[in-house]
């Protein structure tokens, strides 16, 4: 049993349906996968993997998979795994790349790439034609990304080692910023989150991110596409830095997500702070929504 604090308990009572979250967020989670498609197709490895488990398709990723089997497998250990025909993914993860649509010859930025859940996808989505750039701050995460880059078969992608907010003068037709979040969407397989969870905390994450995506913003070219996606809740560290760059940037302009997913109604007014009605164009998902881990994500256009 998750052990919710009452601060967070009235703040996420005012947000959401707390009972249903607080369900959910004690669920065992789904495991998922994403096939591979710079080294097997979707179906032969759909047909290899029917040997292990049931499987079930993600609605909102073509190459995604929920495992339905309730017996406890271990699919790190599969050889399908080992040769890189898969990756285990949480299957909202899976939204960014999709809604960003990298194609071959883009020039890419993965701004926050480690592990390479979403850099992997990306390079699939390429072809492995073009060039992605991912990014980390820290030497340790770059060893886990480098890993699984090499085991997936990605070829167009050089990995970068330095804080996103340093980028300066590049020309992008994408770029993808996960950024760094507090990850209250993913309790259930981090309940010491709510451990570490506090208000001020929040503020400062998302002064962090603020920095990011005015540096995501400023190296994309004109016409070009920045996706911003969080696996966390709070309204500071999504809508909130969403308003704060249309607010910066004249030519920020949000745009309307169309995906295969059930989703909430995005936050427009927090703590007396309203934000632009623009951010209902945001995909803001609760953990009770999909039976998934809580996710945002919002994708910008540079005018």
């Amino acid at each position: 049993m998750l052990k919710f604090k009452q601060k967070f308990i009235d703040r996420y009572s005012e947000l959401t349906d707390f009972d249903a979250f607080k369900e959910y967020s004690e669920k065992r989670i789904r495991k998922s996968f994403r096939v591979n498609t710079l080294k097997s197709t979707v179906s032969n490895t759909k047909k290899r993997l029917e040997k292990y488990f049931e499987v079930e398709p993600v609605p909102w990723c073509k190459e995604g998979f929920f495992i339905k089997d309730t017996k406890r497998i271990a699919v790190g250990n599969l050889r399908e795994y080992m040769l890189g025909y898969i990756y285990i993914q949480e299957a909202s993860s899976m939204i960014p790349p999709t809604i960003l649509k990298p194609k071959p010859g883009d020039f890419v930025l993965d701004m926050a790439a480690a592990p390479g859940s979403k850099t992997t996808q990306m390079a699939a989505m390429m072809k492995n034609e073009g060039l992605l750039i991912a990014n980390d701050y820290k030497y340790d995460r770059l060893k886990s990304l480098s890993s699984n880059l090499q085991r997936c078969g990605v070829a167009n992608t050089a990995t970068t080692l330095q804080e996103g907010r340093f980028f300066k003068g590049f020309s992008f037709d994408k770029v993808l910023l996960d950024a760094p979040c507090s990850g209250t969407g993913t309790l259930r397989k981090s309940p010491y989150t709510l451990e570490t969870w506090n208000p001020n905390a929040i503020r400062r994450i998302a002064g962090t991110q603020r920095q990011l995506i005015k540096s995501a913003f400023e190296n994309l070219k004109s016409g070009g596409t920045l996706t911003f996606s969080t696996c966390t809740l709070e309204p500071e560290e999504n809508e909130m830095t969403v308003d704060y760059l249309l607010d910066t940037f004249d030519n920020a302009k949000l745009q309307k997500i169309n995906i295969d997913i059930k989703s909430s109604k995005p936050v427009e007014e927090f703590e007396g702070k309203k934000f632009t009605s623009e951010v209902k164009k945001c995909l803001r998902i609760w953990p009770q929504d999909n039976n998934t881990d809580g996710f945002f994500v919002a994708k910008i256009k540079k005018d």
